[in-house]
């Protein structure tokens, strides 16, 4: 039977704070963050076919097909769950690219819940985020949605519930490479240990902030600019940076005096703070709770 699901939501997300407490044996840095989401999403449309092809409709810049974690997730889940059945898959970009917001990560994570409920596939949300963890360290969260403290490479979670204020958040016209932030061998590793009392206390930084600082100016220049007005920090490892307002009407404020001051390219924006993701309202009761069949 030919379906269509339309304007699923993908949020962005922003890390509270972002520590280095450790590297495994492998390689890959162990930290601590805190997860939660914002009310700028992305949106995706889906469309069954019978002939089993995969198929990406929109064009993203810099971004080929096959190299896209939606049609990886895509991919995925056909062959996990066993389905026959193909999709055409239609991307309406909200979220800048390339800024630490995980874009990509809740884009893949809104392709797995869509399809399971396009493909009938009926994997619950342990099956979902597990194969969430295989396209990224940040897809878990984005599949149970809902804002969580974060270890081990970001894959163990733990629901929190946050304050839920309003931000501006400042997108320079800069890509960071994640890879040489982590590889900078002026990053602090040795972070020691949070609580989430801590946390909502005010602890916690940016251990990246420092080195993305150092290597794109305009990072520092936006984490300075939005100093002036609020406590400004940087999400992930950038480039996007946000500040924390009490109200929309503070934030709007900010914002236009930044379009009077800040240049395009150079973009911003006032979001909400959200716990619950807006994914979760397109998930129908009792989809997350009954694993189907997995090859």
């Amino acid at each position: 039977m030919h379906k269509v699901l339309t304007a699923w939501p993908a949020p962005a997300k922003i890390n509270l704070f972002l520590h280095v407490t450790g590297r495994r044996a492998d390689g890959y840095h162990l930290l601590q963050t805190a997860f939660q989401f914002l009310d700028l999403c992305d949106e995706l449309d889906f469309e069954s076919r019978a002939d089993g092809i995969i198929c990406r409709r929109s064009e993203l810049p810099g971004v080929p097909a096959d190299e896209d974690i939606c049609v990886k997730a895509a991919r995925l889940l056909q062959e996990t769950a066993g389905v026959s059945a193909g999709v055409d898959m239609r991307i309406r970009k909200r979220i800048p690219m390339g800024g630490g917001l995980g874009g990509g990560s809740s884009n893949a994570a809104t392709t797995l819940w869509a399809l399971n409920r396009l493909w009938s596939a009926g994997l619950n949300v342990e099956q979902l985020a597990s194969l969430g963890l295989q396209l990224g360290a940040d897809v878990p969260v984005f599949v149970r949605g809902h804002a969580a403290w974060a270890e081990g490479v970001g894959e163990i979670l733990e629901p929190v519930e946050l304050p839920e204020p309003w931000y501006l958040l400042i997108a320079p016209p800069v890509h960071v490479s994640t890879a040489a932030v982590f590889s900078a061998p002026d990053l602090t590793r040795n972070c020691p240990p949070l609580k989430i009392r801590d946390l909502l206390a005010g602890a916690g930084e940016n251990v990246c902030e420092p080195v993305v600082r150092a290597l794109f100016p305009d990072v520092a220049r936006a984490l300075d600019w939005l100093a002036q007005y609020a406590p400004s920090r940087m999400t992930g490892t950038g480039a996007c940076v946000f500040g924390r307002f009490d109200t929309k009407a503070a934030a709007e404020e900010v914002l236009k005096q930044f379009h009077d001051e800040m240049p395009a390219p150079w973009r911003a924006f006032v979001t909400g703070g959200l716990n619950r993701s807006p994914l979760l309202g397109f998930i129908q009761p009792g989809e997350q709770d009954h694993p189907g069949h997995l090859n």
